[in-house]
């Protein structure tokens, strides 16, 4: 019998219409599965939910997403508080002893309770919002459950370059993955424009008596003028909730394309479609990604480049490996942003290869969670034959 991982994704049942959000964690899985694990979906869910959402509902919408991959049998699900899970609910999912029979616990949410950890014989975190979490460990804002081994897709996290502090953890580096059969190249529709898919809300920290926000709204404001400057197209999906036709007021009379990401993203099929039909990425990045150099690349960037999508993104920290200027091209400030884009279109063909050529060598799932696995299960068979010594 294949062994077993069990993937802990940061509340993909709360949030039914975010295929982008979803396609984090289906990157994971699918590769766990290309290499001969069986895969355990791990959801916790609120019976006394505060806004009132049917847990009937959540369970049929997130494994009728999860259907298309295979995946729909593998959800699990654990209560947020002492009510136990409404038996129609329970009956159609595994439940929390099933998933702590897995040889490693694979979380990627930050906030997965204490006790949920510790049924685990193995567990490794990986933190997806570098910095941030680091800070809010530090301030006791957050508190993370002790793992046996931690990564982070932030580069310099743990290493003197980060201007946050590590919190006496040794942290290990992984690239987001993106699972390469699920996202081909694709030629860009006639007109396309420059896109991004975003959720703007980021949190904020304030340290070292400095406040830095974490709103992607924030970061956005200072290129506002870049239509003005390139002759591109350049098109925003965001979630902006209450706020989204006031941005639109601001943004599209500069030229922007201002769209509601719930309309073209609310499956993972609609949000991979719309990354597909782009001619490429432009995108800022949080503001605390920018701030605390953390070399932080988005999941969804990698979206792209597997598309053969060039993407011009906000730089973020230095990089062993990022290209500047490949298929990949990464802006410090305005007049760099202009070039970037004025250099993907003079040779645009040309940087579709190098994009999937770099989504092929960097961020293959295959080869990132291979690695992952590898470090997190050699550590644990380190420790069992030191014991056994």
């Amino acid at each position: 019998m294949s062994a077993a991982i069990c993937l802990a994704p940061a509340r993909t049942i709360i949030y039914p219409k975010g295929g982008g959000h979803l396609w984090v964690y289906l990157q994971w899985a699918l590769g766990l599965r290309a290499l001969g694990y069986r895969v355990i979906w791990l959801e916790g869910i609120d019976p006394r939910d505060p806004k009132r959402r049917d847990p009937r509902e959540l369970v049929t919408t997130l494994q009728r997403h999860l259907e298309p991959y295979g995946l729909a049998e593998s959800l699990a699900l654990f209560s947020l508080n002492d009510e136990p899970l409404p038996p129609d609910v329970a009956e159609r999912t595994l439940d929390l002893a099933e998933a702590a029979e897995a040889d490693l616990l694979l979380n990627l949410w930050h906030s997965l309770p204490t006790p949920v950890v510790r049924r685990f014989r193995r567990s490794a975190f990986v933190d997806t919002d570098p910095g941030l979490v680091q800070i809010w460990m530090t301030t006791g804002e957050l508190r993370v459950a002790p793992h046996d081994i931690y990564f982070t897709v932030g580069e310099t996290v743990g290493t003197p370059a980060a201007r946050f502090p590590d919190c006496g953890l040794r942290w290990h580096y992984t690239p987001p993955p993106v699972f390469l059969p699920e996202w081909p190249p694709a030629p860009a529709e006639s007109g396309a424009p420059y896109t991004t898919v975003a959720h703007w809300w980021g949190g904020s920290v304030r340290f070292g008596g400095e406040h830095v926000s974490g709103d992607k709204q924030a970061g956005f404001l200072e290129y506002a003028q870049l239509p003005a400057r390139s002759p591109v197209p350049l098109e925003q999906a965001i979630c902006l909730g209450r706020f989204y036709e006031e941005w639109r007021a601001r943004l599209e009379p500069l030229g922007w394309t201002i769209r509601e990401a719930w309309d073209i993203s609310a499956t993972p099929e609609q949000y991979r479609a719309y990354i597909q039909r782009s001619r490429g990425e432009f995108s800022c990045a949080k503001p605390t990604y920018v701030k605390l150099a953390t070399s932080w690349m988005s999941d969804r960037t990698a979206c792209f480049l597997a598309s053969g999508k060039p993407a011009v993104v906000q730089h973020t920290g230095p990089s062993r490996y990022l290209p500047d200027g490949e298929g990949l091209f990464r802006f410090r400030t305005m007049d760099e942003a202009v070039r970037a884009l004025a250099r993907v279109e003079a040779d645009y063909e040309r940087h579709c290869r190098l994009a999937r050529a770099l989504a092929e060598e960097y961020f293959d799932t295959r080869r990132v969670v291979g690695r992952v696995l590898e470090q997190a299960l050699a550590e644990h068979v380190g420790q069992s034959s030191r014991l056994a010594i």
